[in-house]
């Protein structure tokens, strides 16, 4: 057995199986400034070899781990010196641990306690330069913990000493880490506006482009066609401070219209951490989207260089968060046939209505599904008002009227203004490229010829900015020939007499649905939709923007003729017609004359429809069954017998019919009855094509379901 050295401070703690394991001197420091500027402690560090020497270990029994020199200890990730401590601890390899200070070791609770739970079971004793502890006594137990509890509340003391401290002066707007693009900061910690006059007006085009745009990737398509780079500043390196050229990006755009430093103001807090989102070794994960102005820790107006005025930047922000899809916003405005999209309002919950298009091509229809999506019921509401749409687009362009010639003039304006920005840009870039390629050359002519390695060089570099200024020459060539000729007198001429005429240009093909919905939300608050489900009438509300507001009821397409208010007076009028012997085509001018409509999709009645109708209110006999009866073949049932077997209406058989999904003849002439022939297989496959869903992909069987079997005769 191995016995104690001789020369060993006699302890009563220190046995025999600690000197039959290693020693370990754990050595850490905060900061990689720390490293360098604090040497003594780390020499300090080191020293702690000695003491485990006098403790009886011989050196080569002595281990330093020093891994996590640089490294903070408020946490084991990132730590492998502490992680290989662990693990030699549990190996059992470990008799003793020494550290200058218990808080070396760790300033985690988490972190300390674990590393004496090992200790304890591994009987592995801790010193300093003073005490030697043992985690199996208690007292030395208790000790270690509240060393432990001590060292994190340092740490806590220390971190909110030094965030007080950056606080103070964030509240007096000194503290600045980083100016986002168009803006740079002076050694002295001064902001002001990029000295590039290019960069100024790339940033001063995005404000621009979303005012006439009205969204950020509007913003971004119009960087991306006219060839437009974004400018960004180096922050490190070799290079640091010179300008790096990147193609536009959503983000960066959007990052330009939302933070409040263009205004003017100075923040700090515009992107907190969420310590939930954030992952270990990605200092800029878990960072939020951006807060508002006011939310911000630190918010001070009138503080930077502006590039936009606040109320600039308030409207901005407000478009953006308009632009959101949300319930409570109308959303982006995007192309559809829908004039009133984002802006339609349900009149009995007060929920935005959303559009639902049609495959098929058919009228837009605006639904609100409240009740359907958030407790499973059937649609509160669902209507498609193309008369609403009509009278609504009647109001604004009475609205617009007045201010037609001065809103046509602005928009030449702005242009003009727009291609002038475009090319002034471009114009820059060429500038700047010429002047890469000169300084190239003259950097090349300034070399002495006998240095052919750096001469070899300075010619490559040469010889690439010129091939720079060529590409940048051919791309503005290519800008200038895509642009559209610059307006003359003559054109604004008949600007102003296009002004005149709004309706003209409203109804124009060049005219988008985009257009048209951008005027009706810059003129309307919200149209109100109330509808009655007994009859065919709903009730438009429009609220301007100015706190007018209009209201009329109008008619909407509704399915059957017994939801119309009209029915009863139609009903009427169709049997004092037919009972004074007019035939249906006759009825059917006669009705259209006097204002009777059908209920959706055809304007106007006709000859098939008005037979239709008088055969719905028994006016018009039909052929009796029973009269074709006997020439029902084997295997044949009427139409209308078969309706009731699948539970369908009639016209949806005849629809079949028509389209030759059905083995199906006519009995008894004109007007007849229709005989369907059937068995077990049709029958099968009748079923299935009426529950089979129409929306879905799988043409090859609904191709199948709707060809006949053949017929067994």
């Amino acid at each position: 057995m191995t016995t104690l050295s001789h020369d060993a401070p006699a302890s009563p703690k220190l046995k025999s199986w600690h000197l039959d394991r290693s020693a370990v001197v754990y050595i850490r420091q905060s900061t990689p400034q720390q490293v360098l500027e604090h040497q003594e402690s780390t020499a300090r560090q080191y020293a702690l070899t000695d003491r485990a020497v006098d403790l009886g270990w011989s050196r080569p029994q002595v281990h330093v781990i020093d891994d996590d020199l640089g490294k903070s200890g408020r946490s084991i990730e990132g730590r492998a010196g502490f992680q290989r401590l662990l693990a030699e601890v549990a190996l059992d390899r470990v008799g003793l641990i020494l550290g200058l200070e218990m808080s070396r070791l760790a300033r985690s609770c988490k972190d300390w306690h674990h590393l004496i739970d090992l200790c304890a079971r591994f009987r592995v004793l801790l010193a300093d330069a003073e005490s030697i502890y043992d985690p199996t006594e208690y007292s030395d137990r208790l000790l270690l913990g509240l060393t432990g509890m001590m060292n994190e509340a340092e740490l806590h003391v220390l971190k909110q000493r030094m965030y007080q401290g950056k606080l103070n002066k964030a509240r007096r707007g000194e503290l600045v880490v980083a100016v986002p693009v168009g803006y740079v900061k002076s050694p002295a910690g001064e902001v002001a506006l990029d000295p590039d006059e290019q960069v100024q007006e790339i940033v001063r085009t995005v404000f621009d482009q979303f005012d006439r745009q009205g969204t950020v990737h509007g913003v971004l398509r119009h960087l991306i066609a006219c060839g437009i780079r974004m400018p960004l500043r180096r922050r490190g390196g070799p290079d640091r401070g010179e300008l790096d050229w990147r193609p536009p990006c959503r983000e960066t755009v959007r990052h330009i219209l939302r933070h409040p430093i263009y205004a003017g103001a100075y923040i700090y807090g515009f992107r907190p951490v969420d310590p939930r989102r954030r992952k270990p070794g990605s200092p800029n994960s878990g960072r939020e989207s951006g807060l508002a102005a006011e939310e911000c820790q630190v918010f001070l107006r009138d503080r930077h260089p502006a590039y936009i005025s606040w109320d600039r930047f308030e409207t901005n922000r407000r478009r953006m968060a308009a632009n959101r899809s949300r319930v409570e916003s109308p959303g982006a405005v995007r192309d559809g046939a829908a004039l009133l999209a984002g802006v339609v309002r349900c009149g009995r919950c007060g929920r935005r209505m959303y559009v639902r298009y049609r495959r098929s091509g058919g009228r837009p229809t605006y639904v609100c599904s409240t009740l359907r999506s958030d407790y499973g019921l059937p649609l509160r509401q669902s209507v498609s008002v193309v008369d609403a749409e009509a009278w609504v687009a009647q109001e604004v362009l009475e609205a617009l009227q007045p201010a037609a010639l001065d809103a046509s003039l602005e928009a030449a304006s702005r242009v003009d203004e727009q291609r002038r920005q475009a090319i002034r840009d471009w114009e820059r870039r060429v500038e700047r490229a010429r002047y890469e390629a000169d300084r190239a050359g003259r950097q090349y002519h300034a070399c002495e010829p006998e240095n052919r390695l750096v001469g070899r060089t300075l010619e490559r570099r040469w010889d690439e900015a010129l091939q720079a200024v060529r590409k940048v020459e051919e791309g503005f060539d290519r800008f200038l020939g895509a642009q559209p000729r610059v307006l003359g007198e003559a054109d604004r001429e008949r600007i102003r007499r296009l002004a005149a005429e709004i309706p003209t240009l409203w109804h124009a093909p060049t005219t988008t649905n985009a257009d048209r919905r951008r005027i009706v939300r810059l003129l309307i608050e919200r149209v109100v939709l109330t509808l009655n489900s007994e009859d065919d009438h709903v009730v438009v509300r429009v609220e301007w923007a100015g706190g007018a507001v209009r209201q009329r009821m109008l008619r909407r397409e509704v399915f059957g003729y017994k939801k119309q208010q009209q029915w009863k007076p139609l009903s009427g009028r169709l049997a004092a017609l037919h009972g004074r012997g007019e035939t249906p085509n006759a009825i059917a001018t006669i009705l259209d004359r006097e204002g009777f409509r059908p209920p959706k999709r055809a304007t106007r009645f006709t000859g098939g429809i008005v037979r239709r109708l008088l055969h719905e209110i028994e006016l018009r006999p039909r052929v009796p069954r029973s009269a074709a009866a006997g020439a029902l073949s084997s295997g044949e049932v009427w139409l209308h017998d078969l309706a009731q077997t699948l539970a369908l209406s009639p016209y949806t058989l005849h629809g079949w019919r028509k389209k030759g999904w059905l083995h199906a003849r006519q009995s008894g002439g004109r007007g007849g009855p229709w005989a369907v022939w059937i068995d077990a297989t049709e029958l099968d496959r009748l079923r299935g094509l009426k529950e089979y869903p129409r929306l879905w992909n799988h043409q090859e069987q609904l191709a199948r379901l709707r060809t006949p079997g053949p017929r067994d005769d």
